[in-house]
């Protein structure tokens, strides 16, 4: 990291687009009649909806650039980084909690960070093992609390919860280093362009939800319901999707994945906020520890990236 204005730059498009995502972590808990699966089709529906028609205008040069194995990555990509993560999401969030779910999947700045790290980019990973320590200790801590506090549910609930995070953490992981790899040697498209286009690949794959997620649960919902349904699938969809993914797109070309990988703690930090706003209450002591630690961690983090650390350390 040679320029500061990247720097700054990359970093401000990391925290605003952590507090776009961090509304995903409210949407399963407003919609909590309606199922992960129902959820994840209306969200992405609606992303490639909203997508096609933003694409529309210069949609002829852009699908004119795509190769073939542009369109088999954005398939994978978007199986992995919307589809399966989102539904995983929502199962943590319905059975542990926003806090449990959020500070599980806030493990995404070490995973990322530890999968994409390669010598010679950004910080070596040695120099970063006290500040990825500190944000494995905060989700240490929100561990120790769901599971203490209970959450109102059940251990067999709360266990389902915790594997549903565990599954998103792990696909979003892979998903981060290798959409970050892919931007990096695709030229041919834009950070906006390149999440449009992962929009229309994501809702073309959604349909495939529609009729095991709509047809065949048997449960009615009433029209305001409905309506709820479809404000937040798509509020979700221009807010986290459309904007957010193309700010972090953003991000990502613009810092190494060294600390790229470390922002992703805004979305964890946001959603904890939106959820205590939700449920109107303060953090209990370990969640305001888990909070304090993953904040120190990422400051430190970025500390360690600043053009006279990397000069230094070099």
């Amino acid at each position: 990291m040679t320029d500061p204005r990247k720097l700054l730059l990359g970093l401000l498009c990391g925290l605003i687009a952590g507090g776009f995502w961090g509304g995903v972590f409210l949407a399963p808990m407003l919609l909590h009649a309606f199922t992960p699966l129902q959820m994840t089709a209306g969200r992405y529906l609606a992303y490639g909806l909203a997508s096609l028609a933003l694409l529309a205008p210069s949609a002829r040069a852009v699908f004119g650039r795509m190769t073939g194995r542009d369109w088999r990555d954005l398939a994978l990509l978007s199986l992995l980084g919307n589809l399966i993560y989102y539904v995983g999401l929502a199962v943590a969030v319905q059975n542990a909690g926003v806090a449990a779910a959020s500070l599980i999947i806030g493990l995404l700045p070490v995973t990322v960070t530890l999968v994409g790290a390669r010598p010679g980019e950004g910080v070596p990973i040695r120099r970063l093992a006290a500040p990825l320590a500190l944000l494995a200790a905060g989700v240490v801590c929100i561990n120790v609390d769901v599971f203490r506090s209970g959450e109102g549910a059940p251990a067999p609930r709360l266990i389902l919860g915790v594997l549903g995070a565990v599954l998103a953490l792990a696909c979003w992981t892979v998903y981060a280093v290798w959409n970050a790899r892919r931007l990096a040697v695709t030229p041919r498209f834009n950070s906006h362009e390149w999440s449009l286009l992962t929009g229309v690949v994501t809702g073309g794959l959604s349909l495939v939800l529609v009729i095991p997620a709509f047809a065949l649960t048997g449960t009615a919902h009433a029209l305001d319901a409905w309506a709820l349904f479809w404000g937040v699938s798509l509020a979700v969809a221009l807010g986290a999707s459309v904007i957010g993914n193309g700010l972090w797109n953003a991000a990502s070309r613009l810092l190494p994945l060294s600390l790229s990988g470390q922002l992703i703690v805004f979305e964890t930090l946001f959603a904890l906020l939106y959820g205590f706003l939700h449920e109107a209450r303060w953090p209990r002591p370990l969640e305001g520890a888990a909070i304090g630690l993953m904040l120190a961690g990422v400051l430190w983090s970025v500390s360690l990236h600043r053009p006279g650390a990397v000069a230094s350390a070099a």
